[in-house]
């Protein structure tokens, strides 16, 4: 793309440039130095919001997704509860979309002033989403003095039953009590849901405008041709946030949580271990000022660049046309009493409504799975989640960037008209639905001791004889060890099983080391080997399903497949609605898309993924407690069931859409737009007019 075009040749004299300056050019209130004019191009603008789209990525389907598991141990949560949370994103976006579209459309307001304000909350909302962190006690990751067989009896040398627990603080060798779910105190943390919640709610509000007048800015300032192409750039980047979120997150976790109150060698415990809780809050931290940084390019750029009323006369409306025998009319509703008349044009629009309804269930399982699947990458697995996090990192980064750019692509290169894209559409989410098939990859629950095997039974109990399988931790083994279900810290033994903790293993000597703790004398634990210096250590036993390499494969495809049908959707919702309806349409999308899709379907999946539980956190307020042991085929079962049932309507609703467009009266062949239209700068002398509402709408973020 080639700067130096007749327009950009031409020389304006200096008091016109100073005026523009003055009114439209780069900079803060008043100042507008004429070198910083050379950011005022449409790819400058592109490079600072593919940032802010980055970061949105980033924040909010790569660290929050990651830490989600985290937070459940760390706070006591279920996953209902992380569900809520996820869905506060969603929640705050779809109160926010009317308000933002409607009025951030209309002639003269300045839509990156209003990007701005929403990187600042987005940031807002990172250092809030770390509060809790700071708000409670260190957190309990190991009990040196009561985990041993007949260890936990208190000072009148009575069993330890009850809710509080006597532990040694390792930062000042007391003792004090300490509750189950992690606090110093001995209070309940399930309150920071809330506090969790309102993060989520910021973050929403703070990416609403990203993802609907971003778009509109970066479409109304390039020609119809290049479009698709800065648009895929942008989602691209979207989508290398989620996917450096988690690569970075997770690498987090391997950080203890409180590594600045407490001294980690000192615990004797490894990132391995089921009670180690990594560094979720830092990535926030960081994240937040990142953002506040970023909104200061933004706020710089003028409300319209120069040239876009040029490029929005060459463009050519596709927009469905109930009559092809009438030309198309035009309609502009710029009053908000106007609102309810631009609203029914477009739901009469069955092109745009069926479009919509796919967006929305290719929401639900993309918002579903950003929450939950390295949940259940990490239990089907027995993988960390630091290496669940690095895996979905890995899918993520090649199969969603990917296919987010080559659907942009391929609407380019192949110059597909409106109903041509559709087809693409429905063609590609045909091919994803029969990739949904690797949720049925199942691996087998790990012998869990009075879980999922009986103490003395090696035989792993699966499927329907695990749901009727009665959890008994206690044992003839342990029976004089005067165990207490409050303490969760699983074992490892030579047997290749698993254990509640060492007391129920019934061990009577710990040996601790650097950086983990092993265990003798297990009454329990019976192996054919050799003696040795111990038969348990305090790390997860490995997994001998072998389904892990074709889970990536499978679940890399059925990503690649799905994120490729984005990019057209995106242009084929933009095309199919008249030039003046784009920015309120792409509202009413993200709606639809909001309520239908993407805010219910984090609590869906939550609440199916608890059924699956087999095994709660023993805690004293029973709506307190989070998973422990998940029964895998049935959560197999159902993460398949959802996927497939999300896109058999994609697909009925791409069909439709290709089915009911109705394309204008005497459709034009697609023109070659120069694409060197795109790079004019706040030098030039080219007309300046903001076009209200030129916008693609987007399936999801």
């Amino acid at each position: 793309m080639d700067n130096n075009n007749e327009s950009n040749q031409v020389q304006t004299p200096s008091a016109s440039t100073d005026t523009f300056m003055g009114s439209q050019g780069y900079g803060w209130f008043r100042y507008k130095p004429k070198c910083l004019q050379r950011f005022c191009t449409a790819k400058w603008a592109l490079f600072w919001l593919c940032w802010g789209g980055a970061m949105q990525g980033l924040i909010v389907n790569g660290f929050i997704n990651v830490v989600i598991t985290t937070i459940e141990r760390r706070f006591g949560l279920r996953s209902r509860q992380t569900g809520l949370v996820a869905s506060g994103y969603d929640i705050a976006s779809f109160l926010c979309l009317v308000p933002v579209t409607y009025f951030g459309g209309r002639m003269g307001a300045s839509k990156p002033r209003i990007i701005a304000w929403g990187v600042v909350l987005l940031g807002l909302g990172s250092l809030t989403f770390a509060l809790p962190h700071f708000l409670v006690g260190p957190y309990r990751a190991t009990l040196p003095t009561t985990s041993t067989c007949n260890s936990i009896i208190d000072g009148n040398n009575t069993n330890l039953q009850t809710c509080d627990v006597v532990i040694t603080d390792i930062t000042s060798d007391r003792d004090y009590v300490a509750d189950e779910t992690g606090d110093a105190n001995g209070d309940n943390l399930t309150w920071t849901v809330w506090l969790f919640f309102a993060a989520q709610l910021l973050h929403g509000a703070g990416a609403s405008p990203l993802f609907t007048l971003g778009v509109t800015y970066i479409d109304e300032n390039v020609s119809k041709k290049m479009s698709s192409v800065y648009l895929g750039t942008y989602y691209t980047m979207t989508m290398l946030g989620p996917a450096v979120g988690y690569v970075l997150g997770g690498q987090l976790l391997l950080i203890y949580t409180d590594f600045l109150r407490i001294d980690v060698t000192e615990l004797s415990l490894t990132s391995a271990s089921k009670v180690w809780i990594g560094a979720w809050w830092i990535g926030f931290v960081f994240a937040a000022v990142a953002c506040f940084l970023l909104a200061i390019p933004i706020f710089g750029y003028p409300t319209v660049l120069p040239g876009s009323e040029r490029l929005q006369q060459e463009k050519i409306s596709e927009a469905y046309n109930a009559n092809k025998n009438v030309e198309q009319p035009t309609a502009h509703f710029t009053k908000l009493k106007e609102l309810p008349m631009a609203l029914t044009a477009l739901l009469r629009n069955p092109t745009f409504v069926f479009l919509n309804l796919a967006g929305a269930s290719e929401g639900m399982i993309i918002a579903g799975f950003a929450a939950f699947l390295p949940k259940q990458i990490e239990n089907q697995f027995s993988i960390s989640p630091v290496w669940s996090a690095l895996l979905m990192g890995l899918i993520t980064v090649p199969a969603g960037g990917g296919g987010t750019f080559l659907g942009g692509y391929l609407v380019k290169k192949f110059n597909l008209n409106c109903s041509g894209i559709i087809k693409l559409c429905l063609g590609v989410t045909v091919i994803a639905t029969v990739f949904t098939s690797c949720f049925l990859l199942s691996c087998p629950n790990l012998k869990f001791a009075g879980v999922t095997t009986g103490y003395q039974d090696t035989t792993l109990l699966h499927g329907q004889q695990m749901t009727n399988f009665k959890v008994e931790l206690e044992a003839n083994c342990n029976a004089n060890c005067s165990c207490s279900k409050y303490m969760y810290d699983p074992i490892c033994g030579r047997d290749h099983v698993m254990y509640y903790n060492p007391c129920y293993a019934g061990c009577s000597v710990k040996v601790a080391h650097n950086d983990s703790k092993s265990y003798r004398d297990c009454g329990c634990i019976h192996t054919t080997l050799a003696a040795s210096q111990f038969e348990a250590t305090n790390t997860m036993c490995p997994s001998s399903c072998q389904y892990l390499p074709y889970f990536v494969i499978l679940c890399f495809v059925l990503m690649m497949f799905t994120f490729l049908a984005t990019m057209p959707a995106l242009s084929a919702t933009l095309r199919c609605v008249y030039d003046d309806q784009r920015s309120f349409a792409l509202g009413i999308q993200w709606i639809k898309v909001r309520l239908l899709g993407t805010i219910p379907a984090p609590m869906i999946f939550g609440t199916l993924i608890d059924e699956t539980c087999i095994l709660w956190q023993e805690t004293c307020d029973e709506q307190a407690g989070a998973c422990l042991v998940y029964e895998n085929s049935q959560m197999s079962r159902y993460m398949w069931m959802l996927a497939l049932t999300g896109k058999l309507c994609s697909v009925a609703f791409f069909f439709a859409a290709w089915w009911f467009y109705i394309p204008p009266k005497e459709m034009p062949p697609a023109e070659d737009y120069d694409a060197k239209d795109d790079t004019n700068n706040c030098n030039t002398t080219a007309p300046i007019s903001t076009v209200e509402g030129v916008m693609v709408a987007a399936s999801t973020s």
